[in-house]
């Protein structure tokens, strides 16, 4: 009887829109921001050598890469706004160890940082699941950019000038936001999603939705375009920096370079347009194609070193594209009853590249004692490989079907 006079709102929790989750990615994208330029410096410095920053992505990889396939199960006993709740409190355990800097904490750092990372991706597009109809998420895609693009173009440069000025500032600063990322989401009151029972009963261990996973080649395709598309983010975040700093350029370039290409963001709503005019396809092998001859052109003139940190800066732009449209082909085929397992294995993305990329590096710079950019060369190969799968995708994927006037899924 009470509740008759407590207000509207908070008896009744209202669904949440598109808006809100760009909220949430907007505040997150401050989190990651901050961090994604300062983060490669503290690792550099405290551990000495790009081969030694690989190793300690590489393990830091494997570790979020375990951890993220097994959040569905977490969900399974844990309630997913308390899963998330842990992400975010992953992040301030992260950020205090990379504080102290020293060679044991910053590999935990690490760590800590890509599981707060794979809980909070997790979770957060299991929600988008299950409250955005299909038919709206490439443009719950873009709104998301959109309220990403400060953050992103603002937070590398402001980490490194932080970073510069007090080593323990960016930290201290991402910390708070991540504070607010865990405010804004209990203000939004998410609880754990919409439950949807299966005929069959829910999976009980990560195997089984893996299997069902690898009987399903477009999520397959779906999953291996988001793959490439973390590679050559990670490419460029943390690699062109260690180049940049090898190269004689400074230590600020290379966050100087991410914050320019990440303020793309804002032109996003213009490149989703762009895809709605053509097709998921055609956008998705352009990207992939003129990415990949970016990156294969940044490594033949890195006796030049600023004609290189230009054309990693035009690979950037169709890295930006990628953002906009290549998730579209794996979130377009996933059923509603396999939202959140699915969710998982589709953040396993990013761990995955944090795996495959450093580890490639190791055996490009290492063994053969290649220059770092053979490696840029290295990450346009794999492009193009991405961009010759891409041609297997329905013509039609995302276009507008002529019947009922909804994009066109590809089933």
């Amino acid at each position: 009887m009470a509740t008759r006079y407590l207000p509207l709102f908070l008896r009744h929790s209202p669904t949440p829109r598109v808006e809100n989750f760009a909220l949430l990615a907007g505040i997150e994208a401050t989190v990651r921001g901050t961090l994604i330029s300062a983060m490669p410096l503290v690792v550099y410095e405290g551990l000495g050598s790009a081969e030694a920053t690989s190793s300690a992505y590489f393990w830091a990889g494997i570790v979020a890469l375990v951890w993220g396939l097994l959040v569905p199960w977490f969900t399974r006993h844990v309630p997913r706004r308390w899963m998330y709740t842990a992400g975010c409190l992953l992040y301030l355990v992260g950020m205090a160890l990379a504080v102290t800097g020293t060679a044991v904490t910053v590999p935990l750092s690490l760590m800590c940082l890509a599981s707060a990372t794979a809980t909070t991706f997790v979770c957060f597009n299991a929600y988008v699941l299950d409250y955005i109809e299909r038919t709206d998420l490439g443009r719950s895609q873009s709104t998301q950019m959109v309220y990403a693009a400060g953050p992103w173009a603002i937070g590398p440069m402001l980490g490194v000038w932080l970073h510069d000025w007090w080593a323990p500032a960016p930290f201290l600063l991402a910390g708070s936001v991540a504070v607010l990322l865990l405010v804004v989401f209990w203000v939004l009151r998410l609880g754990n999603g919409k439950q949807i029972q299966r005929a069959k009963g829910p999976a009980l261990n990560p195997l089984a939705y893996l299997g069902r996973f690898f009987r399903q080649p477009r999520l397959i395709a779906g999953w291996m375009f988001a793959v490439m598309r973390s590679c050559g983010w990670w490419v460029y975040v943390v690699y062109l920096p260690i180049f940049c700093i090898e190269a004689g350029l400074g230590g600020k370039v290379g966050g100087v370079a991410l914050s320019i290409s990440n303020a793309l963001l804002f032109i996003s709503p213009l490149m989703l347009r762009y895809v709605r005019r053509t097709s998921v396809r055609r956008s998705v092998r352009l990207a992939f194609g003129l990415c990949g001859l970016c990156f294969m052109a940044s490594a033949t003139f890195a006796p030049l070193p600023w004609v290189t940190v230009v054309a990693m800066m035009a690979a950037s732009i169709f890295l930006v594209l990628l953002d906009v449209v290549g998730g579209l082909p794996f979130l377009m085929a996933v059923k509603p009853s396999e939202r959140t397992e699915m969710s998982a294995v589709y953040s396993s993305f990013r761990d995955v590249s944090g795996i495959v990329t450093p580890a490639t590096a190791w055996v490009v710079l290492v063994p053969f004692g290649a220059p770092l950019a053979a490696f840029f060369a290295v990450t346009g190969v794999g492009m193009i490989g991405a961009f010759t799968v891409a041609s297997r995708l329905h013509p039609r994927l995302g276009t507008v079907r002529p019947s009922h006037g909804r994009p066109f899924a590809g089933e």
